[in-house]
């Protein structure tokens, strides 16, 4: 089983920091969150470290469905520079979300703003194939602004398109999927964290109501060999999170 930790629980410190952390741990691989702070990292860095990386592409201010054609291909762009990183890594997979609506495109032109992601998402995977990147888009928690909380359909998607996902599974709680019902043939990926499903919280794995338990050995049944990246708020959390996993898998 593939262990990994996404530096987001280490936003607000240095990068360094929290590779070392991750490492210390004993965990193989690191996400990076590819955007402000640390919109600009340097590879000598990340290979002083004895890890292997997965790359978060940039979301704060950053939306492929956005119907502005400037915003949409500065956005397009900056995804397609963590591409280029993860190449040059060899990393082993980028994280896209699909892109929000915003309240005025949210009540007039939202199959627009669907169109418009779903065009972004096939350009940029077939971007990250031409440079031999698995290049995976994210399910959505169940918020107003955001698109592909319905798993099903961004899995229609993606099979369609032969593009794959990354489960967030705290998403999926979020968005009121049941642990039976988390498991599609196009993930490749996974964003592993806990909450109530009443928010998405990033809780230590364990802390909240998600059946982990069940998904999990799910995913190992149908030969999953991706990597599980705990994406959680702090390094604690990172903490008791990777003994959770060590102990019940």
């Amino acid at each position: 089983m593939k262990i990994g930790a996404s530096t987001l629980a280490g936003i607000e410190y240095s990068l360094e920091d929290t590779l070392g952390l991750i490492e210390e741990l004993g965990l193989n691989y690191a996400e990076l969150v590819h955007q402000f702070p640390n919109e600009t990292i340097s590879v000598d860095l990340l290979e002083s470290f004895n890890l292997n990386y997965s790359i978060h592409s940039p979301f704060i201010d950053v939306n492929i469905a956005s119907l502005q054609n400037k915003s949409r291909l500065n956005a397009i762009k900056q995804i397609k520079s963590s591409i280029k990183l993860a190449n040059k890594l060899d990393g082993e997979a980028v994280v896209v979300h699909p892109g929000t609506v915003p309240f005025l495109a949210n009540k007039y032109f939202r199959s627009k703003v669907i169109e418009t992601a779903n065009k972004a998402m096939i350009e940029l995977g077939k971007y990250g194939e031409d440079l031999g990147v698995l290049t995976t888009f994210e399910n959505m928690p169940l918020f107003d602004n955001m698109i592909y909380s319905n798993i099903e359909k961004l899995h229609e998607l993606l099979a369609n398109n032969n593009l794959s996902m990354t489960l967030d599974i705290g998403h999926a709680k979020h968005a009121g999927y049941p642990a039976d019902e988390m498991y599609f043939d196009s993930i490749k990926h996974i964003h592993i964290h806990d909450n109530f499903g009443d928010d998405d919280t990033h809780l230590a794995l364990g802390e909240g109501s998600i059946d982990l338990n069940h998904i999990v050995n799910t995913l190992e049944k149908n030969n999953y060999d991706g990597i599980y990246i705990i994406e959680v708020n702090n390094y604690d959390s990172i903490k008791k999170s990777y003994e959770y996993m060590k102990k019940n898998f």
